[in-house]
């Protein structure tokens, strides 16, 4: 495909494929699309590459999916994780996960997979946002933040966890939180620390720092201190592990409005990926792994329509959410019974581990 694009009006040129959103979903399925003739046009928010809420957690699935693209967790300086730890008050329980896993910050895994996007064709520009998308007989008459306008062929919504206007998803109410600290003690696992209205998560990452990221259902701290404490308060593994952590933030990263367990479910003309079609609970660690799912899947059946896109997505996506709704639903009511079960009976929980995943295409 010729992807000069239509000559369209002075004040509203044609492109192909707008996609909104620059993260691991927009990248892999601009790179996805550009792959299978398509012109894609990735526009992102953000002016330089930035660190999300996000648990920064890539599982097998995300490996393989990451793979497709050329792209390897230990060339890109990520840490490798085997084993996982729970926590709460004063239990604990330790175990080694049924894979590796590794911990990569999404800044690095971002700014690979965008460049992935423009070595297969995708453009790609930055410090844009999509004030407004509107069908019309012609496709998509989309508004930009700048009062520019472009008339777009098909439309890809890969906002992330911010909204677009128009394309609404069930109403959150949880709250994330992330921060990266440096520790006074080494951490070798992913640790879960659920506490009374939020869990957290915490885990080695490279260059010595380590990930905390938590979901609040209400009232979230708002400064550094505030969001340590409250997760060291939760247990006795945490308050061991967060004793003398420095953050190398001045303030949490946050973003609000979140519906955990969210997967769209309606008809749509335009497509829909990552966390605008589905938002796994945090813990389980597959959101990349979805994310990249969709992505890749968007460049083997755009063709078909968005709504029988989402048809198999939904049924490619159906089985970590299945599990993950449930196991969320225990770590909010019961954590100590969550963290003394898998103490009792690591299987269950090294299962639980290997069944959040998304099945590799």
């Amino acid at each position: 495909m010729d992807c000069a694009g239509g000559a369209g009006s002075a004040h509203r040129p044609v492109i192909d494929v707008l996609v909104v959103g620059g993260g691991p979903a927009g990248a892999a399925a601009a790179w996805s699309l550009a792959r299978s003739g398509r012109c894609p046009l990735i526009v992102e928010r953000s002016a330089s590459q930035t660190e999300p809420v996000c648990g920064q957690f890539l599982g097998p699935d995300a490996v393989h999916s990451l793979a497709r693209m050329g792209l390897y967790p230990a060339d890109l300086g990520a840490v490798p994780i085997t084993r996982l730890m729970l926590a709460h008050r004063h239990a604990r329980a330790a175990m080694d996960l049924p894979f590796t896993g590794w911990s990569l910050p999404r800044r690095t895994m971002d700014a690979a997979l965008l460049d992935c996007a423009g070595a297969a064709g995708a453009q790609i520009r930055r410090g844009v946002s999509v004030r407004s998308a509107d069908r019309d007989n012609d496709g998509w008459r989309i508004r930009l933040d700048d009062d520019t306008w472009v008339q777009a062929r098909d439309l890809v919504v890969a906002s992330g966890k911010h909204a677009l206007r128009g394309f609404a998803r069930r109403p959150g109410g949880s709250v994330g939180l992330k921060l990266h600290l440096r520790l006074s003690c080494p951490l070798d696992a992913t640790v879960l620390l659920p506490g009374r209205g939020f869990y957290a998560g915490l885990q080695p990452g490279p260059d010595g720092l380590a990930n905390l990221c938590a979901a609040f259902r209400s009232g979230p701290p708002g400064d550094v201190a505030g969001f340590i404490a409250k997760v060291a308060q939760a247990s006795d593994l945490g308050a061991q592990l967060l004793d003398g952590a420095v953050s190398v933030q001045p303030r949490p990263t946050a973003i609000a409005g979140v519906p955990y367990g969210w997967m769209f479910g309606g008809r749509s003309q335009a497509f829909r990926i990552g966390d605008q079609f589905a938002v796994v609970p945090s813990f389980c660690g597959d959101g990349v792994a979805m994310a990249l799912a969709g992505g890749l899947l968007l460049g083997e059946a755009a063709g078909s329509g968005p709504d029988a896109f989402h048809r198999t997505l939904r049924a490619r996506l159906a089985k970590p959410m299945r599990w993950a709704a449930p196991a969320g639903a225990l770590f909010a009511h019961t954590p100590g019974l969550v963290v003394r079960t898998a103490a009792l009976i690591p299987p269950l929980a090294r299962l639980l581990a290997a069944q959040a995943r998304v099945v590799p295409a």
